[in-house]
C-alpha cells in the first residue's frame, strides 16, 4: 500500500517545497532591504501579465521541458544524465550541419529534419557515457560531466575555425535559410488577427515540446520498452532474472535521453537564434535536472515545472530591468526551489506520508 496517495506525491509535495522555497526567499529580499511583495508583483506583471511576458516565458519553457524529459528517461532507468548541456549544445550543431548543407524549400521540410539532426547528435554525444557505464561500470555523473566540457570547447573550435563564414568576427555560424526559419507563435496568432507575443521568440517547437511529453508518456508507461527501462531502474537483479539485457536497457535509454536533450536545439537554434551560437544553452541542460526533480519524472510534472522555471526565468529578468534587486537572486530562488525539491525532499515527504497514514488508521 502506498503511504500517500500519487496526487500528493506528484502535486501537493512539490507545491509545498515551492511554497517553502518562495518563503526563504521572500526573507532573503527582506534582508537586502527590499520588499518581497513588490518583488513577486513585478515578476508576475513581467512574466504573465502580458504577452510579451508569457512570450518569454513558453520559450524558456519549452527549452526546459526538453531537457527534463531527457533527465526524466534517463532517471527511469536508474541512470543520471547530468550531461543535458553538452547534448544540446551538440543537438545545435546537428541542427546547424543540416540547415546549411542541404537545401531545404519550407520550414515544414526543414523542421522534421532539424529534428532528426538535433536528435541524432544529442545521441550520439549520449552513447559514450552510456557505454562506458553498461560495459566499463564507468559512472554515468562523472563521465556526462566530462563530455559537458569536450562539447564546449569542441562547439568553441568548430565555430571558431570551420563554421565562422569569410570576414566575419563572431564565433558563429552563417544564418539559416530564410525558408527553414519557424513561424512564431506570434504571426500565427496574427494570421487569425489576433495579435498576440510581437517581437518574442516562442515558437511552433513549443507545440512539438507537447507533443513529446505525450510521447514521453507512451513510451514509459505504456510500451514494452518503457516496462523494461522502469523494471531495470527499480531492481537490476530482477530485471536480470526477468530476461532483461542491462547493456541495451542502458545504451538505448541514453540514447533516448541525449536525444531529447539534443532536440532542445530546435527552439534555441533554429527558432530563436536562426544560426549557431556560442553558450547558446544557457544553462538549460542543468535546470532541466531541477525541472525532472520537481516534477517527479511525470511528463505532466515536467510540463508545470518547466513552465515554473520559464517564469522564474523571464520574471527575473524583468526584476533585474525595473528594481534594485540583483538578477542573480533568481539564481538564488532557483538554488532554493533546486534545494527544497531535491536534497531537502524527504523534509516535506516524511511528515505528508505521516499525515496520511494517520487520517487512513483514523477512517479504517
Amino acid at each position: 500500500m502506498e503511504k500517500m496517495p500519487k496526487w500528493a506525491d506528484v502535486l501537493l509535495t512539490p507545491l509545498i517545497s515551492l511554497v517553502l522555497a518562495m518563503a526563504i526567499s521572500a526573507l532573503v529580499i527582506l534582508a537586502i532591504g527590499e520588499s518581497p511583495v513588490e518583488a513577486l508583483t513585478t515578476m508576475i506583471d513581467g512574466a504573465l501579465g502580458s504577452s510579451y511576458g508569457w512570450g518569454f516565458t513558453l520559450y524558456y519553457a519549452t527549452n526546459f521541458i526538453f531537457t527534463g524529459l531527457a533527465v526524466m528517461v534517463a532517471y527511469h532507468a536508474s541512470l543520471f544524465n547530468i550531461g543535458g548541456e553538452g547534448q544540446a549544445a551538440m543537438g545545435g550543431l546537428g541542427v546547424a550541419l543540416v540547415l546549411l548543407s542541404v537545401p531545404l524549400p519550407h520550414w515544414a521540410l526543414a523542421l522534421p529534419a532539424g529534428m532528426v539532426g538535433a536528435a541524432l547528435f544529442g545521441a550520439a554525444w549520449a552513447l559514450i557515457p552510456a557505454w562506458l557505464q553498461a560495459k566499463r561500470g564507468s559512472h554515468i555523473v562523472i563521465t556526462t560531466i566530462m563530455f559537458n566540457f569536450i562539447a564546449a570547447a569542441a562547439l568553441n573550435y568548430i565555430l571558431v575555425n570551420l563554421m565562422r563564414p569569410v570576414g566575419s568576427m563572431d564565433p558563429a555560424s552563417a544564418r539559416f535559410p530564410e525558408a527553414t526559419h519557424l513561424p512564431k507563435l506570434s504571426d500565427m496568432a496574427l494570421a487569425f488577427g489576433i495579435e498576440w507575443g510581437k517581437n518574442t521568440p516562442v515558437n511552433i517547437s513549443f507545440f512539438v515540446a507537447i507533443a513529446a511529453c505525450l510521447l514521453v508518456w507512451l513510451l514509459i508507461w505504456r510500451s514494452r520498452l518503457g516496462f523494461e527501462i522502469r523494471a531495470f531502474g527499480k531492481s537490476e537483479p530482477a530485471a536480470l532474472y526477468a530476461g532483461i539485457n542491462p547493456v541495451r536497457i542502458t545504451v538505448i535509454a541514453m540514447l533516448i535521453s541525449g536525444g531529447l536533450a539534443g532536440m532542445m536545439a530546435i527552439n534555441n537554434v533554429m527558432g530563436e537564434a536562426e544560426r549557431l551560437v556560442l553558450n547558446a544553452v544557457e544553462g538549460a541542460g542543468f535546470i532541466g535536472i531541477a525541472v525532472a526533480l520537481m516534477g517527479r519524472n511525470h511528463p505532466l510534472g515536467v510540463f508545470l515545472a518547466a513552465l515554473l522555471f520559464g517564469f522564474l526565468y523571464q520574471g527575473g529578468g524583468e526584476l533585474a530591468l525595473w528594481t534594485s534587486i540583483p538578477r542573480e537572486l533568481i539564481i538564488v530562488i532557483q538554488a532554493l526551489v533546486i534545494l527544497f525539491t531535491g536534497a531537502l525532499d524527504n523534509m516535506v515527504r516524511m511528515p505528508l506520508e505521516r499525515m496520511f497514514l494517520a487520517i487512513r488508521k483514523r477512517g479504517a
